[in-house]
């Protein structure tokens, strides 16, 4: 069965996880995309990160995660060479992508300007950290500046400490789902209206589309939503995360119906918070009224009724309780053997070159008549170059001289990097 976009051909510039993550969601549903490097590669490929004992020329669990699935073309786009592939590339393609700014890009000879008159209908896609107007529009950015100009640090962390960025690259992970959600809906106005087009998207954008209802809410009433913890600064009942007597911790979410809340509290042998009339619905228990009565009491009250159980003794009885909003908070090793996880194929495994079978998170949107896939391993560096240069139009001793200059430059990043 054909997947939805088989047949679009994506030429990605890019490097870390907006650019490449947006590419990498096009190709699980099926687009021909083709990564263009420098000769040395992206930098991304080399990143190690932390506690990683993998053999040194192992690729970086980053590129892994964000460049399954596509081919590589190592060329030095500032050579006559390596520009006319690229150029020519350009002219099969669908889709331009790029996470670079427009003024290298220009530089590089890959302006819009230059790339829609080779290919009028091209979808032109850029995105960047602060979007494409204003003063900020060029400044540079890495995830947690946009968590941090978007109001997210502020909204994370102790009450009274130091605001804290979240613990995952959001800001760049939901920019990259909306730039292919951009990219998606100009494909659409191309099948409809015939005409190609710039998109732009950001880090800083993606932001605020996390943050809608919290930013809302400011904007109507004026609230301060300050940083409460553990808890959410907008949902005023015991909605938070709890510790248990051994160690474990447990996101409670609500008790939806009077059962499940007197059935918590009779757990706990504290039955008297049952019949608390400040929170003796679920809309109170999620604080829609509002209101901070009784809030530090049942939040404390909570607190202690969660420490006086293991975290074994909770997971046996909230399982037992359908109307209660829960889950254990869990660590990455538990993610990764998590049977949901695999149920859904979230998470599956594939073999890398150079380390083996490793899980990988797959295509997570199920489309029943259309599927998409779960693309291979990560390219190799220029793994597609004998493929492409030909069809390209470089002649063999330019496709030879190409490689020469890129083993040069690849050596030279290598001597680097073992130093």
């Amino acid at each position: 069965m054909a997947a939805p976009l088989d047949g679009i051909r994506v030429v990605e510039m890019a490097t870390a996880i907006q650019g490449p993550a947006a590419g990498l969601y096009l190709s699980d549903m099926g687009a021909d995309v083709i990564k263009v490097e420098p000769p040395a590669g992206d930098a991304n490929r080399y990143m190690r990160g932390v506690g990683n004992q993998l053999p040194a020329d192992a690729l970086g669990p980053q590129f892994i995660a964000m460049n399954r699935g596509k081919r590589s073309l190592a060329v030095d786009v500032h050579t006559d060479a390596g520009g006319k592939a690229v150029h020519q590339l350009i002219r099969s393609a669908d889709v331009f992508l790029s996470n670079f700014r427009d003024e290298a890009l220009q530089r590089m000879g890959m302006g819009q300007a230059t790339l829609t008159e080779l290919q009028p209908k091209l979808i032109y896609a850029i995105v960047n950290g602060y979007g494409p107007k204003g003063p900020d529009a060029g400044k540079s950015m890495l995830d947690g500046a946009a968590q941090a100009r978007g109001g997210l640090v502020n909204a994370t962390g102790p009450t009274d400490g130091m605001p804290m960025p979240a613990g995952a690259a959001i800001a760049d992970t939901a920019g990259a789902m909306q730039f292919a959600l951009a990219i998606m809906t100009a494909l659409v106005a191309r099948e409809r209206h015939g005409v190609g087009q710039r998109v732009s998207t950001s880090a800083l954008g993606a932001q605020l589309w996390l943050q809608m209802w919290e930013i809302q809410h400011c904007a109507m009433t004026g609230a301060d939503l300050s940083r409460e913890g553990v808890h959410h600064s907008n949902m005023r009942g015991p909605y938070g995360v709890y510790a248990t007597a051994d160690g474990g911790a447990f996101l409670l979410a609500v008790h939806m119906d009077e059962d499940a809340w007197a059935a918590f509290w009779a757990f706990v042998e504290m039955p008297e918070h049952a019949s608390d009339p400040n929170w003796d619905n679920p809309g109170k228990r999620l604080g829609f009224p509002g209101t901070d009565e009784g809030l530090p009491e049942i939040r404390a009250a909570t607190a202690r009724a969660f420490a006086s159980k293991t975290t074994a003794q909770w997971e046996e009885f909230l399982a037992g309780q359908p109307e209660i909003i829960y889950e254990r908070v869990r660590n990455y090793a538990e993610v990764l053997t998590d049977p949901q996880n695999r149920a859904n194929d979230y998470l599956v495994d594939m073999h890398h070159p150079g380390i083996g079978r490793v899980p990988v998170v797959g295509n997570l949107v199920h489309l029943e008549t259309t599927p998409g896939r779960t693309g291979g391993p990560a390219p190799a560096l220029g793994e597609a170059n004998d493929e492409l240069l030909p069809q390209l139009g470089l002649s063999t001793e330019e496709i030879a001289a190409l490689s020469v200059h890129n083993g040069t430059i690849l050596a030279e990043r290598m001597a680097l990097l073992e130093a």
